[in-house]
């Protein structure tokens, strides 16, 4: 794959997802055209984070890539009442903004009128329940386009925006309607599609004896990026997903303890901090200097074959990913951290929509739906647990399957070349045309 410096970007010819072999060298026959659902439109959003890469021209791993889908609909279930930019960018390109989810999938007619729909429910002003989950849509946006679809008797690719449902009858709803309708269903987060910093590739069939994932945001959220992360990289051990049998959270002193007890391994995480701190790893009891004081808690996760591993929230920091692993009979700690790009977590958002533009492509997923459906479960019984105050067992995450090599969908690093050094534009599109 050959990268591009900013001066080529700039002046080079546009790709359509380059390098995914020669069924996407050209373009199809035709243009899948995509409604796009979402909660809010502003700067930053999720919406605006990834519709930006299909209605202007992306970097993917240093190359000037333009979507091979054509967006044809809008439904903003919120406006922000600060700077929403739904009818904005309607007029700039040209898309109805329609009352209700039929519409947008009917483009106002009767039967479904596009290919596939991009399901966006994060952000906007939606509660928080006891357990301090935020109540997002997406299971009212699935319902609503799967109606519209078995009406017409025709199913088409959906993409769920990070975890399924906050409630996990409802999430395993949304899955086995997909299963059922063999309906190309993708979900989850941007972060596993990350460059890898050190690069760090697990071994198909690699026999992990543990595992550690970090991150520095807030509960539920950010456990959920945590958790894919974590997921993504072990997914492929030795047998294959097997799923979970028992959760615990644990905060504070307690996290610490059971470390010091041997339950997980406080020298695995310090290996996975140190690829962001290098020799300097902090004292993870304590706060992290330079940052806000916030208490670290963790998820202590046994899958069904025995393996265990640790989702861990330290300090305070929105792009903290890092991993590391221990392999049976090998001495080295593996770790990496997984490099969010120049301008925060929107960078992530290019390799995620160029995967999710594959799908629609495609029609098929790069990567199981089950790992979002398993993640999205852990998600739950994250805050289950730390309601409760005990572990909890998870006889419903008996989730099985087999992982799928996605290396194609990931950023590599050669994008932060281009984009490095040049300041963040508030526009939609990360660079300018």
């Amino acid at each position: 794959m050959h990268a591009l410096t900013r001066r080529q970007f700039l002046g080079g010819a546009a790709t359509t997802l380059p390098c995914l072999g020669a069924a996407l060298a050209a373009q199809p026959a035709r243009r899948p055209r995509v409604a796009a659902v979402y909660t809010v439109f502003r700067f930053r959003s999720h919406a605006h984070n990834i519709l930006e890469n299909f209605l202007m021209p992306y970097l993917f791993n240093g190359n000037r890539t333009v979507s091979p889908c054509d967006v044809v609909s809008f439904y903003a279930d919120q406006r922000s009442p600060t700077g929403d930019t739904t009818d904005e960018v309607a007029r700039r390109f040209r898309i109805p903004v329609y009352r209700n989810i039929a519409d947008a999938l009917t483009l106002g007619g009767r039967e479904l009128a596009v290919d596939a729909v991009l399901s966006i429910g994060e952000h906007g002003e939606y509660p928080f329940n006891r357990l301090g989950q935020h109540e997002y849509p997406r299971k009212r946006f699935f319902d609503e386009a799967v109606a519209v679809m078995r009406r017409s008797g025709r199913y088409v690719p959906i993409f769920n925006d990070k975890h399924l449902s906050w409630y996990w009858n409802w999430s395993r709803a949304m899955y086995d309607t997909c299963m059922e309708h063999r309906m190309p269903f993708m979900a989850g987060s941007s972060v596993p599609l990350a460059q890898r910093r050190p690069a760090l590739e697990i071994p198909a069939g690699a026999r992990i004896e543990e595992a550690v994932s970090i991150h520095g945001g807030g509960i539920d959220s950010y456990d959920f990026h945590a958790l894919e992360v974590l997921q993504s990289m072990v997914e492929s051990r030795q047998g294959s997903e097997t799923g979970v049998e028992r959760v615990e959270y644990l905060e504070g002193d307690d996290l610490f303890r059971a470390a010091q007890a041997g339950r997980w391994s406080l020298r695995l995480a310090e290996a996975a901090m140190a690829t962001e701190f290098g020799k300097n790893v902090p004292d993870l009891r304590r706060p992290i200097p330079g940052e806000r004081a916030a208490v670290p808690h963790g998820l202590l996760i046994t899958y069904r074959d025995g393996f265990r591993a640790m989702m861990l929230k330290v300090g305070a920091n929105s792009v903290r990913w890092n991993f590391a692993a221990r392999l049976r009979g090998d001495d080295r700690l593996h770790a990496t951290r997984f490099h969010a790009g120049p301008y925060g977590n929107r960078c992530l958002f290019m390799a995620l929509s160029h995967a999710i533009q594959d799908c629609f492509v495609q029609g098929r997923s790069p990567y199981p739906v089950e790992r979002t459906l398993l993640t999205t479960g852990l998600t739950e019984m994250a805050v289950r647990s730390r309601a409760a105050g005990m572990a909890l067992d998870t006889p419903h995450l008996d989730i099985r399957y087999a992982a799928r090599d996605y290396r194609a969908m990931r950023e590599m690093g050669a994008s932060w070349r281009v984009l490095d050094g040049t300041p963040e534009r508030r526009e939609l599109g990360m660079v300018a045309t």
